[in-house]
């Protein structure tokens, strides 16, 4: 398990209980509940995570930066270590996020400038694999030759700890420690960049203009870096691989045909007794001052502050963690790290930037690093609302105060900057998700206002905002194939996938407008039938020349309401990979096969469509153990639950088991693909909790639990919430409800609302190992749009 293999290097430092002594009943609260979570979960096999030091939602993110799958800086894949750097997202896809001016410590040989490796191959050195210690707010590793570094963070700086050997040269004389600074970034974006090097104050700051990983347009970001703990010899600047202390200040552009050049700053040290030099971080988007200021605010000691920041930061996160309680009943210690660690990545992105946006002036939070919503809107920001309400308000607020200033809700930011739109405007559905579950402090006419903007106008650049085709939607109702769309401009594709979505949208978009009594609800609401548009009924699928024997699917359509075609396999696990960039086709990063089941509020009317509840079961079974589910993709989600609409929520207990631990458990390649800022430990958490969220629905879907029982405090109301399993089987053989009772009455829905939480109720779960008949009543059923229609009062949110 990497965690325990994490703890042979700096053992000493952690005191308390080891794993094999996990009490019983674990409270987040308790000084050994950071113990359960490993930040390298996913930090190999494309899990992108961030592994390094941060504060919940913090912005300052310290890590070791590395040349192999290095998306969030550092990897376990065996690479090779770059720098330090202190800006990073978590679990991203697209290109390198961030990664803004690392360091890297080295000795030169004879102390000769020009023996040193400045450039970023050059000095690219492998890591101790046995070194690598990740904790909440702590990162450390030890490089081949000896040097160690360290790292802790506060919100806007981090403190680095550079511990070098004794070296010398070939004449016995003892070598002079380096510190370098690169202006670069993980993905060498850069366009320009300064730097100025202060040799008698020990100080470094930097600028420089760096393009977002997956959006449009360009930041600033600035950099300051005050060394302590060794007299500095001398200092100055270097280009290509080459250095002098001639020059303290340099400025570099982008170069002749895009020539990428590059260059940094330096100072060089006269070796402490302890070997030890300390490195103090402020970074900024507003300027370098503000940079320093940040450094010296957070961090007023940096030669003594170190171990302070790191416990104060392990406070930080067992508060954010404090609201959940587990009692084990034996689990295994692989889930409980695996749940203990989802949950943490959930709070690294989106980052609360409120102080740090030079785009606009506002009195309204402000966070970045939605990267993206259409990862994220599905399970985050559901769990968000759950243990974390507060900050989650104050993510809507943002997103609203960015529609105020920019005139349209983010799809997806980073950096400051306009992230690609991957489907729909899902910033709608995490406002109605914020809405049926009773957010407070948010302006729901604005916000109203926001998402009738996304359904009713199209922007001239859609790519990064808002919706395209709006004029063929609101004329045929569905997205055309090959649109005549001239109001605005994207990729022109996607056409099912933003079907379905946008009917989605407009059913989110419909939820508030009739609440707040808006008339013209019923347009959304009949909009949000506009999927059913593209459904092909004598559509057939194989596999490899097979037929597979369901007829019925998604297909793109022309303009004049003739069919094209698409390979319902295409673009699936068993296919070719299809994105923006790579392949664009009709559905996004997803096939057919996946998109046909995204009908999230209306699943009555989608199991019909497909041949009625057995027919739908089939289907969802084919689709889950033929290999053309993509687990490392958000789409699939809700499918592994979608079982409890066809009245068999014993089926999605056993889906989830299939995939919990085999893909999603405690190993360095322990997540099935990118993590996406916390989506994929969402998915987790909620699944071994045994509450999966409809996202824009006030409905959380019932399995049992992972655990003897789980208990959620609300932050607000301070009622808890707990899911006792009765008869819990560590051994997971009997995971199937055979009765329930809520507040001790008995309880047949498969389903229970927000209200579980907030109220503080206790649900009951009597376990047996084979499928009963709890929850598969007609009037036990999740609501479905349909179900309003047929005047059942299931559907409360319409």
């Amino acid at each position: 398990m990497s965690l325990v293999r994490c703890l042979s290097f700096l053992s000493i430092q952690w005191t308390g209980i080891l794993l094999g002594s996990i009490p019983k009943t674990i409270a987040a609260e308790s000084p050994n509940i950071l113990q359960l979570v490993d930040p390298l979960i996913g930090s190999n096999n494309g899990g992108n995570v961030f592994a390094g030091a941060s504060r919940p939602y913090g912005m300052a993110k310290p890590v070791a930066d590395v040349d192999g799958q290095n998306t969030g800086g550092f990897s376990t894949d065996g690479s090779k270590v770059t720098g330090f750097s202190t800006l990073h997202d978590s679990g991203t896809g697209g290109n390198p996020s961030l990664g803004n001016f690392p360091l890297f410590p080295q000795y030169c040989p004879d102390n000769e400038i020009n023996n040193c490796r400045f450039l970023k191959a050059a000095r690219a050195t492998h890591y101790a694999n046995d070194s690598v210690v990740a904790r909440p707010g702590y990162f450390a590793l030890a490089l081949d030759g000896g040097i160690r570094a360290e790292m802790t963070s506060t919100d806007h700086a981090a403190l680095y700890r550079f511990n070098f050997p004794v070296a010398t040269s070939a004449n016995g004389s003892q070598l002079s420690p380096l510190i370098l600074l690169d202006l670069t970034d993980l993905w060498d974006s850069r366009q320009n960049a300064s730097i100025s090097v202060n040799v008698g104050k020990g100080q470094i700051k930097a600028n420089g203009t760096f393009l977002p990983s997956f959006g449009a347009g360009s930041y600033v970001s600035y950099f300051c870096a005050d060394f302590v703990g060794a007299s500095v010899d001398d200092g100055g600047i270097w280009v290509n691989n080459r250095g002098g202390t001639e020059r303290t200040e340099l400025y570099v552009t982008r170069g002749f045909n895009n020539f990428y050049l590059q260059a940094g700053g330096f100072l060089r040290f006269r070796r402490p007794e302890n070997g030890t030099i300390n490195a103090r971080v402020g970074v900024s988007f507003i300027s370098p001052e503000k940079a320093c200021r940040n450094a010296q605010t957070e961090i007023p000691h940096p030669l003594e502050d170190f171990e302070e920041v790191r416990r104060d930061t392990e406070t930080a996160w067992r508060k954010q963690l404090s609201p959940i309680s587990i009692k084990s009943g034996g689990a295994d210690e692989d889930i409980l790290s695996s749940f203990w660690s989802g949950v943490y990545r959930t709070m690294l992105d989106p980052q609360d930037l409120t102080g740090e946006n030079p785009l606009w002036e506002s009195d309204e939070p402000y966070f970045d690093s939605f990267y993206c919503i259409w990862d994220s809107f599905r399970a985050q920001h559901p769990f968000l609302t759950i243990i974390d309400p507060e900050t989650q308000s104050k993510m809507v607020r943002s997103l609203l105060d960015t529609y105020k200033h920019e005139n349209w809700l983010p799809d997806c930011r980073m950096s400051l900057c306009k992230g690609w739109t991957q489907g729909g405007s899902n910033a709608d559905v995490v406002l109605a998700d914020a809405f049926v579950k009773n957010l407070t402090g948010i302006d729901w006419n604005l916000a109203y206002e926001a998402m009738v903007n996304n359904a009713e106008n199209e922007p001239l650049e859609w790519s990064y905002e808002g919706r395209g085709g709006l004029q063929s939607w609101k004329r045929v109702n569905y997205i055309p194939y090959l649109d005549f769309d001239y109001l605005g401009f994207g990729t022109n594709s996607r056409s099912i996938s933003r079907t379905v979505e946008y009917s989605y949208n407009d059913l989110c978009l419909s939820t508030v407008g009739k609440a707040l009594h808006k008339e013209e609800y019923t347009k959304y609401l009949g909009r949000a039938s506009n999927w059913q548009n593209i459904y092909k009924s004598d559509q057939t699928s194989s596999i490899n020349g097979t037929d597979t024997g369901f007829v019925g699917f998604f297909q793109p359509r022309y303009l004049n309401g003739t069919w094209g075609y698409q390979d319902p396999i295409a673009c699936s696990a068993l296919a070719s990979w299809c994105s923006l960039t790579s392949n664009p086709s009709e559905t996004f990063e997803s096939s057919v096969w996946e998109y046909q089941f995204y009908v999230p509020h209306d699943m009555a009317s989608l199991i019909d469509l497909l041949g009625g509840s057995d027919a739908f079961v089939s289907r969802l079974d084919f689709f889950h153990t033929s290999g053309l589910a993509d687990m490392g993709n958000e789409p699939v989600f809700l499918t592994v639950y979608q079982y409890h609409y066809a009245g068999r929520p014993a089926l999605s207990a056993r889906r989830a088991h299939s995939y919990i631990p085999s893909r999603f458990n405690s190993t360095n390649s322990g997540l099935p693909g990118n993590d996406d800022s916390g989506a994929m430990g969402a998915f987790a958490v909620f699944s071994m909790m045994g509450l999966f969220p409809n996202p824009g629905q006030n409905v959380y879907l019932i399995i049992a639990p992972f655990f003897e029982a789980v208990s959620i405090t609300h932050p607000i109301t301070n009622k808890t919430a707990t899911i006792r399993n009765i008869n819990f089987d560590k051994t997971y053989r009997a995971i199937y409800i055979q009765s329930a009772k809520l507040n001790g009455e008995d309880y047949s829905k498969n389903w229970i609302g927000h209200e579980f939480f907030t109220e503080g109720m206790t649900l009951e779960l009597v376990l047996g190992e084979t499928e009963s008949d709890w929850g598969r009543g007609e009037d036990d059923l999740p609501p479905s749009l349909r179900s309003k229609a047929h005047g059942q009062d299931m559907a409360r949110s319409w």
